[in-house]
C-alpha cells in the first residue's frame, strides 16, 4: 500500500501559504534526494550508469540543480529544456537530447553544450550534418513496433510517431559508421507510468538482443543503451510502488547473460525517469472557496485544471488530503472542481472525503511531475508559485506566482 502522508504539519503549511498564497506547488527536497539515491543504488552494480532526469516532468532549475548534486543528468527534448539544463550546471554528456520534428537551432544548441544527440528518424542524419555537424557520439531511438505493447498514455509503439524501425536502425548505424562516426548509443521509450517491473526487464532484454545483432551485422560496438523512462508511481493508495531493486537485479542478470557473455562489456546503462523521481514528492495546495449542492455536491477550490491537468486530461486519480481532517470519517461524496469554464475541470469525481468546509485546505498528492509543468493560461488563469520544502523545514520560493503583467506582457495595448 502507498502511504499518502504529508511532509509538513498544518502549522508549517499555514506559515508557508501566509507568504505564498494558494494555489501553490510544494516539493519535498529531502524525499526527492533520498529517492534519487535509491534509483542510483539499484544500478550501482553496472560498470557505468546514468540517470537523465526528464526535464519535461518538473522543469525548474532548482530541482535540476539538486538532482545534479546527486549525480543525475538531464533528458531534454527542446531548446528551452537545453537552456534549463545549462543554467542548472548540467552540460556535456550529462545531457541526452531526444527530440522529434526538431528545428535546426535545437541541434545547434545541443552540439554547443556537447549533449548526446538521440536521433528520432533516419532522415535526421543528413539534417543534423547539414545544420550542426555530426558529433563524435550519436544515438538512435528504436521503435519496436508490433514486437512490444504500449499502454493508454504512450499508445502502441507501431502507432507512435517516435523512433526508427529495426531495419532503419541498422541502416542508420551503417551510414554513420561510413561517415566516420566512432561512438554509438541506442535508446527506446515505449511505456509511460508503468507499475509492472517485469516490463522494464523485458525492455532491457530486447535492447541487449538488438545490440548483439547490430554488432554482428555491422561490426560496431554500442557503448551506451538508454532504456527510457516510464516507471510509474502509485497514485492510488491501494497500489504498490515499483520495486526498483527488482528491476536492477533483473537487468543485471540479463546484462551478464547477454552483454558480458557476448564480449560486449562494458556497456553504459541509462534511464531517463522523471515521474518516479519527483512525482510522489510534489503537492498542489489549494483552498476551498465554495460549496455547491445541486444534482451533486461540489467543492470549489482556488486551483484548477490549469494547475494540474492530469485528472481532467486523462481522468487520472490524485489522492486528496483535507488538512487537519486526516482522521475523520469519509462521510461525504464530492466532486472537487476548479473555476475554469470547462466541465472536465475536476480534481475528483464522486470522491469519498471528510466533511469539507469553506476555507479548508486541500492537498492534492503526487503532483511533483507533469503537474505545474503542464500548466496553461486558459481563461486567463495565472500559473502558481513553486516552493521547495528544505530538509530543515524552511520553505524556499523557486518560482514566483505569475501576475497579470506577466500574462499580458506579449500584448500591445497601446496600438488599440
Amino acid at each position: 500500500m502507498a502511504e499518502k502522508k504529508l511532509p509538513f504539519t498544518k502549522e508549517q503549511l499555514e506559515s508557508i501559504i501566509q507568504e505564498y498564497p494558494t494555489p501553490l506547488h510544494i516539493y519535498d527536497e529531502q524525499a526527492i534526494r533520498a529517492n534519487a539515491r535509491r534509483l542510483l543504488a539499484a544500478f550501482s552494480w553496472a560498470p557505468k550508469f546514468k540517470e537523465y532526469f526528464a526535464v519535461k516532468a518538473t522543469p525548474n532549475p532548482h530541482i535540476l540543480s539538486l538532482l545534479r548534486e546527486e549525480g543525475i543528468g538531464a533528458d531534454c527534448s527542446s531548446l528551452a529544456e537545453l537552456v534549463l539544463a545549462e543554467k542548472s550546471g548540467i552540460t556535456g554528456e550529462n545531457i541526452m537530447f531526444t527530440s522529434n520534428d526538431t528545428p535546426f537551432e535545437e541541434y545547434q544548441k545541443a552540439r554547443e553544450l556537447g549533449a548526446i544527440i538521440n536521433l528520432d528518424d533516419i532522415t535526421q542524419i543528413a539534417y543534423l550534418e547539414k545544420h550542426a555537424g555530426l558529433p563524435d557520439l550519436i544515438s538512435f531511438r528504436y521503435n519496436p513496433g508490433p514486437l512490444r505493447g504500449g499502454n493508454s498514455i504512450i499508445g502502441n509503439p507501431e502507432e507512435a510517431k517516435y523512433g526508427l524501425t529495426r531495419e532503419q536502425i541498422v541502416e542508420g548505424y551503417r551510414i554513420l559508421r561510413d561517415k566516420g562516426v566512432k561512438r554509438f548509443g541506442i535508446h527506446t521509450m515505449v511505456i509511460s507510468n508503468e507499475l509492472n517491473p517485469a516490463y522494464f526487464i523485458e525492455t532491457a532484454n530486447m535492447m541487449f538482443d538488438l545490440i548483439i545483432e547490430i554488432h554482428q551485422e555491422l561490426g560496431i560496438r554500442i557503448e551506451m543503451v538508454n532504456f527510457g523512462g516510464g516507471i510509474g508511481i502509485p497514485y492510488r493508495p491501494e497500489q504498490e510502488a515499483v520495486d526498483l531493486e527488482l528491476i536492477g537485479n533483473g537487468v543485471q542478470a540479463a546484462y551478464e547473460a547477454k552483454i558480458v557473455a557476448n564480449g560486449l562489456a562494458p556497456l553504459t546503462l541509462a534511464l531517463e525517469c522523471g515521474r518516479v523521481i519527483t512525482g510522489p514528492y510534489g503537492y498542489l495546495v489549494t483552498r476551498v472557496l465554495h460549496k455547491k449542492e445541486i444534482y451533486k455536491n461540489y467543492i470549489g477550490v482556488d486551483a484548477s485544471m490549469a494547475n494540474l491537468m492530469r485528472p481532467g486530461m486523462y481522468g487520472a486519480y490524485h489522492h486528496i488530503t483535507v488538512v487537519d481532517k486526516e482522521h475523520e470519517p469519509l462521510s461525504h461524496v464530492y466532486d472537487v472542481s476548479g473555476g475554469l469554464c470547462e466541465n472536465n475541470d475536476k480534481f475528483a469525481i464522486n470522491r469519498k472525503l471528510p466533511k469539507i468546509d469553506i476555507d479548508d485546505l486541500l492537498v492534492i498528492h503526487d503532483a511533483g511531475a507533469h503537474g505545474h509543468a503542464m500548466g496553461f493560461n486558459y481563461n486567463g488563469k495565472l500559473r502558481s508559485a513553486e516552493v521547495l520544502l528544505r530538509p530543515d523545514g524552511s520553505a524556499k520560493l523557486i518560482r514566483r506566482a505569475e501576475t497579470l503583467e506577466d500574462l499580458f506582457g506579449t500584448l500591445d495595448f497601446n496600438s488599440l
